[in-house]
């Protein structure tokens, strides 16, 4: 069956285990060992507890699954054994109000902000060099999925405050996710907050809120007992969400229930950015030195053969546009990448922060 052409099949799947084989689970995912030692004290505002420990990271093929779309997701293997110490970790991405606090503070300018420069990009016409962003832009009529430039645009004016162009803007939405901000916009927002960007790795760990294996931060199943546990598409993609989780689009920050550290939108509403360089090969390399990987900080440069010449960082976590027909990376255990200066209107980032 093509996967794209089996949306009503799989909306009416919601409530069906999802399942991991008994012999996956057996084979690839070990389970978590958390570290016991306890939080050192009063968590500083908005952020949870994460124990760390040693857990089996990675996804296995998800294109068996109910729902799971027709993406094998390969840089997701080998599931590889990670152990990651305790740290701090934001309960939700970071918000607009948080952001306009920094940039109040601070006089910051996102990368969406500054016009690009001719040096920059030499052969653009001067009528081209104008400050913007991507912005995600719905297809009137159902379209081949194979181009992704169909639905994304350049966007002169999209920037953190004006998220879908100059005709937009944030208000009343002090609460949203901040979007718009490029990798470099998320580490100074970070250190400005004396914090940092997690680590894949850690990013991962804090997800599964202490399950093994699981496909979602919540367990096996998509949406239990007929419940939404995350902010996703429904619908034709890229035609129109058709907001039956409660939100077409971007939501508010902690709609959904927290995973099992406290920890909200693990999956969906924004990708989040971790401070990993993208390789697809990262994990194999890791198996290939054995043992545990302790606390990886991810590869020492980028590759990404599908566009070489980008420098990507990995994202994670899905987004409000993830679905089965195209995007299913709101599974816990996959990945996502972006070019590092490059943002958009629905990846945003949280921080975490040593104890």
């Amino acid at each position: 069956m093509n996967l794209r052409s089996a949306l009503p099949l799989c909306l009416s799947l919601l409530s069906v285990p999802a399942a991991v084989s008994a012999q996956d689970k057996k084979t690839a995912f070990l389970p978590t060992v958390e570290n016991k030692t306890p939080a050192p004290g009063p968590a500083p505002e908005g952020m949870a507890w994460v124990p760390g420990g040693e857990f089996s990271m990675g996804s296995e093929d998800p294109t068996s699954l109910s729902c799971g779309g027709g993406n094998p997701m390969a840089d997701a293997r080998p599931i590889i054994r990670v152990a990651v110490d305790a740290f701090w970790m934001d309960k939700t991405e970071v918000t607009n109000a948080q952001f306009a606090a920094f940039v109040v503070a601070t006089g910051y300018k996102t990368i969406a902000e500054i016009a690009p420069t001719k040096e920059e990009f030499p052969t653009a016409p001067p009528e081209n060099l104008v400050a913007g962003s991507t912005v995600f832009t719905p297809s009137p009529n159902p379209i081949s999925l194979e181009d992704y430039f169909q639905w994304w645009r350049y966007e002169k004016g999209a920037d953190w405050r004006h998220p879908e162009g100059p005709q937009s803007d944030i208000k009343g939405k002090d609460n949203y996710p901040v979007v718009q901000v490029a990798y470099p916009d998320a580490v100074a927002y970070a250190k400005w907050a004396g914090k940092r960007l997690p680590t894949e790795a850690e990013w991962e760990f804090a997800a599964r809120g202490g399950l093994s294996g699981s496909v979602y931060a919540w367990g096996n199943e998509l949406n239990p007992g007929g419940k939404f546990m995350a902010n996703t598409w429904q619908g034709r993609f890229p035609v129109k969400d058709e907001g039956k989780d409660g939100f077409p689009g971007l939501a508010p920050v902690a709609q959904f229930p927290p995973n099992g550290y406290g920890l909200h939108d693990e999956s969906g509403n924004a990708w989040e950015w971790v401070s990993d360089w993208y390789r697809p090969d990262a994990y194999a390399r890791l198996k290939l030195a054995g043992g545990v990987a302790k606390n990886p900080a991810g590869p020492a440069s980028p590759y990404d053969p599908a566009e070489p010449t980008e420098k990507k960082r990995v994202h994670r976590g899905g987004s409000f546009l993830c679905t089965d027909q195209y995007c299913t990376r709101y599974m816990v255990g996959t990945r996502g990448k972006g070019e590092a200066n490059t943002a958009s209107n629905h990846v945003g980032f949280r921080c975490v922060k040593a104890p």
